[in-house]
C-alpha cells in the first residue's frame, strides 16, 4: 500500500461513517472530528503494516477509531442533556443560567453524514442510529458496552467480528450486548434506535415552525406541539414539560420582538432543524442557537435548542446574515 496520496484517496470515502461512529461513541461533533483526525494519523503511521489479506480497509479503520474512542472516554464523562440531569422546571426563569462546565451533548450536521450514491453502504453506516434520543441514551452505557451495541446493532457486525476488534470472546460480546439492551430499555424505553432521511412531513414542519416563530403566532405554534412536548436548551440546566409551559416560555422569551430573529432551515441527526440568528446592537444578525425537533404522530414531541454559536461553522452556516 502506497503511503501519501494513494492512502488519502483510499481512506477518504470512509470519513463520513467514521465521523458518525466517533460521534455515536462520544456525543460531540467537536470531539468526533478530532478523533477521526487521530484515526487517520494512526492509520497513516501504520499503513505499511496494513494487510488486506487479514482485514478490509473499513474494518481496519473501525478498529483504530473504536480504540481511539475508548481511550478518549477514559478521561471524559458522559455527554448529557438537561432532561438527563434535573427534573422539569416548575417556574419561568427571568434568564436561564448557562452551565458551560457541563459536558453537553452536541448535534451533528446531516451534511457531514454522507450522501454519495456511489456507496450506499457507507451512507447507511453514517446515517443509521444517529437520532438525538439514541445518542443521548448511549451516553448512559459504559464505553465498551457502547462500542458493542453500536457495532452489533447499528453497523450489523457479527459477534465474532466485534470480539476480534475488542480482543475478547464472542460470548463476552453477546453478554455485553444484553446488558446494554437492558440499560437502554430502562433509560429509554420505546426508543427508535435507527434513523432515516428527513420525511416530507418533517421538512414541512420546519417551514411551519419558522413561520409561527417569525410571526410570533403562539396560537398556531401551540398547534405544532404534542400535549407532552418537552423543551430543553443546553447549556441552560432547565427544561420544560407540556405544551402550556413550552408556549409560555416562547411567548415570554422569543415572541416579544420577532424582528430580532432570522432563521435558516437545516438538518441535524437526520432530524429537522432550524438555525437562529439574533440581532445585535449594530443591527447584524449573529449565530444564536440551533433548534432540533423530534416528531411523533406528525407533531413536535421534543425541541432541543443548542445555544452554541460555535456549532454554526460545522453546519456550513454563515457567520452573519
Amino acid at each position: 500500500m502506497t503511503i501519501g496520496a494513494d492512502f488519502a484517496a483510499r481512506t477518504m470515502p470512509y470519513r463520513p461513517e467514521l465521523l458518525a461512529h466517533c460521534y455515536r461513541m462520544l456525543g460531540s461533533i467537536h470531539d468526533a472530528e478530532d478523533l477521526v483526525q487521530e484515526t487517520m494519523l494512526r492509520a497513516w503511521r501504520a499503513a505499511d503494516r496494513f494487510d488486506e489479506q487479514r482485514a478490509s480497509m473499513r474494518t481496519w479503520l473501525y478498529r483504530i477509531a473504536t480504540n481511539a474512542c475508548l481511550t478518549a472516554l477514559e478521561q471524559r464523562g458522559r455527554r448529557a442533556l438537561p432532561t438527563g440531569l434535573v427534573g422539569p422546571s416548575a417556574q419561568m426563569p427571568t434568564r436561564p443560567e448557562k452551565h458551560p462546565e457541563i459536558s453537553w451533548l452536541e448535534p451533528i450536521p446531516d451534511a457531514l453524514l454522507g450522501t454519495s450514491a456511489d456507496d450506499p453502504a457507507t451512507v447507511v453506516a453514517a446515517r443509521s442510529g444517529i437520532r438525538l434520543a439514541f445518542i443521548a441514551a448511549l451516553q448512559y452505557l459504559p464505553a465498551r458496552q457502547r462500542a458493542v451495541l453500536i457495532l452489533r446493532d447499528v453497523l450489523a457486525w457479527s459477534a465474532a467480528e466485534v470480539a476480534d476488534l475488542l480482543e475478547t470472546s464472542p460470548a463476552a460480546v453477546n453478554s455485553a450486548l444484553q446488558r446494554a439492551h437492558a440499560q437502554l430499555d430502562k433509560d429509554a424505553p420505546m426508543l427508535d434506535r435507527m434513523s432515516e432521511s428527513l420525511s416530507p412531513n418533517e421538512r414541512a414542519m420546519v417551514d411551519r415552525y419558522m413561520s409561527t416563530f417569525g410571526n410570533a403566532d403562539m396560537d398556531e405554534f401551540a398547534k405544532l406541539l404534542r400535549d407532552d412536548v418537552t423543551l430543553e436548551m443546553p447549556p441552560a440546566l432547565i427544561w420544560f414539560a407540556g405544551r402550556t409551559h413550552v408556549v409560555e416560555f416562547y411567548a415570554a422569551r422569543c415572541a416579544t420582538d420577532p424582528t430580532q430573529w432570522r432563521a435558516i432551515p437545516t438538518a441535524a441527526n437526520t432530524q429537522p432543524a432550524v438555525a437562529y440568528y439574533l440581532r445585535d446592537e449594530t443591527g447584524c444578525y449573529r449565530p444564536h442557537s440551533i433548534h432540533t425537533f423530534t416528531l411523533k404522530d406528525s407533531v413536535i414531541h421534543r425541541i432541543t435548542v443548542f445555544v452554541d454559536p460555535t456549532l454554526f461553522p460545522r453546519f456550513g452556516l454563515p457567520a452573519v446574515v
